[in-house]
């Protein structure tokens, strides 16, 4: 079979040096971001941005002088804004991590109790799995590595989205000051923190990972199919933790949102983020709660769970079963060295090219995907070639596969391209630089009804291309090497995360810039500026939502061959009533659950709206603008709405699999599994696409770039009333139930995994009544 080039010394030294560059990297990007000052003074940082230092100096000041720079009460207003964001949103996620802290010890113990008892709690060594012959580690010490991995996989997750947030508010205000020089500084200060948050979580999601491996490796030694079993538990508390910060999230951003919308825009006529609107700062602090804090967390989770099932399947595949460290931290190794991919890729927005106009906004976020992709393709190519044998088996349900390197190289890439293909179509679908959206825009002629439809239309459209990519991916991925060549694609889409996340987290923070200049009075040049960078932003972040989405599903494919495996079940056979029904409840599954999270967005919105409007109606010259709202009221809205009712969809998702898998067992599990699947990813993804383009119609209208655009406009004409209607139902859409879709299907898979033993052994109640 013959040995891989890099030595197992090698592997240790680079997985640590490449989390560790990633680190260091994201801590230069803030130390660049915060070169901008809060404060006023005559030198807000002149050749303050190394990234583009210098080249403009003399037009900067122009700006800066035309823009009203020695106004001291701007810059105090943005810093007293910044802060106010700040302080919601910090507060927000500490009253969800307490409930979510009082889930996450309920669900170890309950993991502890369960896989332990797969063999009484014994403390004798057993036969292994999948090789009687030889004797592996009790099943208790599972249990007790399976609840400290899972704990792991919960802080990781929970600290890499309030660490996005923290860096998120942090920018907001100075990207807003730097819009005064021009787009091109506001784009790379509002780039650069995304790029903190890429990093930051990337770099500690592989190091914590490697560690666990290497501490769990002291007790486990040569038992590496325990070892990598008990790993599993880290994936399932990342996504445990993503299911609540994306949909409890999601409610306090949205309600806020379409609080805010209806109120302001419809009734009152007045602009997006008014300071009059009483909603205004609870909608900028779930900018950060849910897109930010949540989209963090999300693939935080997909990564922790494409490894966790790459490395499962590997440990019972030649790698694990010959100890060949090397190969056997194949998927590491390529997270690793697309931590050093994807910082090359940010200096080429950065500071190989510099932004003069707002056109070019757009291309260079595109510029980042190709690039990121591009330079990947090479980066898997040579580590194919330096960690893996020129040939080796791979696990295939009971029988051992012949691989060869290069075919193992062709999974990835396709994963890695096809998640390119996924970005480039929800881009066409969401961007209004396209026709899909520029025809929802024209339909507003017509009114609202007019505008739902084509919304909807266009929506279960952009479904086809990622579905036949997803579907390529994974045929060929598994014709060349299984399972795990599924498990590695997801890992290929996922390879770029630091730079996927970079681009996401851009739109946010260019969101709350735009803001914060409509609040603290700036004058319309500054906000064009932050609403085309934000535009922009509306755009990648359904890029965003596009990987998430696919790489959910490669993940929970993934998952769910290495559960089937694990649970002993030779074939899932359609055609047995058992998988039948389970496959018609796992479809059904999305759509309850979708129902569940817009209703909360729903009733919760309600509160709002009434609030807002009681605060109009009653505050004296609230409308003049000679009296402040009051804030806090709206904040504590989202903040109590939001805790309530992320608990039931929650529960949805975390006790499916247990009711199944215990009264009906593993056939049916496997049939709901792939149910959930199958209907899952068709649903995120339109709800995704169908809320950005919405999102982006309003836009186009708002911004009347073009002369099609000019008759639609300008903003509190008929057309634009029924844009924000389309935008606001599109809101919980594209924000809290297409994106929380995607942890829905992974979870539910990594889930299963985790508890395939005790399901094995003592699941199907009701069938061993009956």
């Amino acid at each position: 079979m013959g040995a891989s080039i890099l030595s197992d010394l090698g592997t240790e030294i680079l997985i640590p040096v490449c989390a560790v560059i990633g680190i260091a990297f994201s801590l230069l990007q803030w130390v660049l971001v915060s070169k901008v000052k809060l404060s006023p003074g005559r030198d807000p940082g002149s050749p303050r941005n190394n990234g583009a230092g210098g080249k403009n100096d003399c037009a900067d000041y122009l700006i800066e002088e035309e823009e009203g720079l020695n106004d001291h009460n701007v810059v105090l207003k943005c810093a007293e804004i910044q802060s106010a964001i700040s302080e919601g949103a910090t507060s927000f996620l500490f009253t969800e991590y307490q409930y979510v802290g009082i889930f996450m010890v309920a669900f170890a113990i309950l993991i502890f109790v369960f896989l332990g008892s797969v063999e009484a709690f014994s403390t004798k060594s057993q036969p292994c799995t999948y090789d009687q012959s030889r004797i592996c580690k009790p099943a208790l010490a599972t249990a007790a590595f399976s609840t400290i991995s899972f704990l792991l996989g919960a802080v990781t997750s929970v600290v890499s989205g309030f660490l996005g947030m923290k860096i998120a508010t942090y920018a907001n205000a100075r990207t807003t000051l730097e819009a005064r020089k021009g787009v091109g500084k506001a784009f790379i200060t509002a780039f650069r923190s995304g790029a903190v948050m890429g990093f930051l979580l990337a770099a500690n999601g592989l190091l914590v990972l490697y560690i666990a491996i290497n501490l769990f490796k002291i007790y486990y030694g040569d038992d590496w199919g325990g070892l990598f079993e008990a790993i599993t538990g880290y994936g399932l508390g990342g996504s445990s933790m993503a299911l609540f910060g994306r949909v409890g999230g999601g409610i306090y951003t949205k309600a806020a949102d379409v609080g805010a919308d209806l109120v302001g825009k419809v009734e009152r006529n007045i602009p997006e983020d008014d300071p009059r609107n009483p909603a205004v700062i609870a909608d900028n602090v779930g900018d950060n709660v849910g897109d930010i804090a949540g989209m963090g967390s999300d693939l935080f989770g997909s990564y922790a769970e494409s490894s966790c099932a790459a490395l499962v399947v590997a440990s019972i595949s030649s790698f694990g079963i010959n100890h060949e460290f090397t190969p056997m931290l194949y998927p590491l190794i390529i997270s690793s060295v697309g931590i050093i991919v994807c910082l090359i890729t940010t200096l080429f927005a950065t500071d190989f090219f510099e932004i003069k106009a707002v056109k070019e906004i757009e291309p260079s976020l595109k510029r980042q995907l190709i690039i990121s992709t591009v330079l990947m393709t090479i980066g898997i190519g040579v580590v194919s070639w330096v960690a893996l044998p020129s040939s080796f088996t791979i696990f295939n349900f009971g029988d051992q596969k012949v691989v060869k390197n290069w075919q193992l190289f062709l999974c990835v890439a396709v994963g890695l391209w096809a998640g390119l293909i996924i970005g480039f179509v929800t881009e066409y679908y969401t961007s209004n630089a396209y026709s899909p959206v520029q025809d929802v825009a024209d339909s507003c002629r017509t009114g609202a009804a007019t505008n739902v439809i084509f919304g909807l239309a266009l929506g279960y459209k952009s479904c086809i291309i990622p579905i036949f990519a997803i579907a390529v991916s994974i045929f060929v991925s598994f014709s060349f090497a299984a399972m795990y060549g599924i498990a590695v694609a997801a890992l290929g889409m996922l390879s770029t995360i630091a730079t996927g996340l970079a681009i996401d987290a851009y739109g946010p923070i260019s969101d709350n810039a735009g803001g914060i200049a409509e609040m603290a009075g700036m004058s319309h040049r500054i906000r064009e500026r932050t609403d085309a960078l934000d535009a922009a932003g509306n755009t990648t972040a359904a890029i965003g939502k596009g990987f998430a989405i696919g790489s959910a599903a490669l993940v929970s494919l993934a998952l769910f061959g290495a559960f089937v495996s694990r649970a002993a079940i030779s074939t899932v056979d359609v055609l047995t009533p058992k998988v039948f029904i389970g496959l018609l409840v796992g479809a059904m599954l999305p759509y309850w659950f979708s129902a569940m999270t817009m209703k909360s967005v729903g009733s919760a919105a309600l509160k709002m709206v009434e609030e807002v409007r009681r605060q109009f109606n009653t505050i004296p010259g609230l409308m003049e603008g000679t009296a402040k709202p009051d804030y806090a009221t709206c904040v504590k809205i989202s903040t109590d709405a939001s805790i309530k009712e992320m608990i039931p969809p929650g529960a949805l998702v975390m006790l499916t699999p247990l009711v199944v898998g215990i009264f009906f067992g593993v056939e049916t599990l496997s049939g709901v599994l792939a149910g959930s699947l199958v209907s899952g990813v068709q649903i995120a993804i339109s709800a995704s696409n169908t809320g950005g383009a919405w999102d982006n119609a309003k836009k186009y209208i708002e911004a009347g770039a073009s002369e099609h655009a000019k008759t639609l406009g300008p903003k509190g004409s008929d057309p634009h009333k029924a844009a924000v209607i389309g935008d606001t139902i599109g809101d919980p859409l594209k924000d809290t139930s297409g994106p929380s879709l995607n942890i829905l299907i992974k979870l539910m898979a990594v889930e299963s995994l985790v508890f395939a033993p005790f399901f094995a052994t003592h699941g199907g109640l009701l069938f061993k009544i009956f």
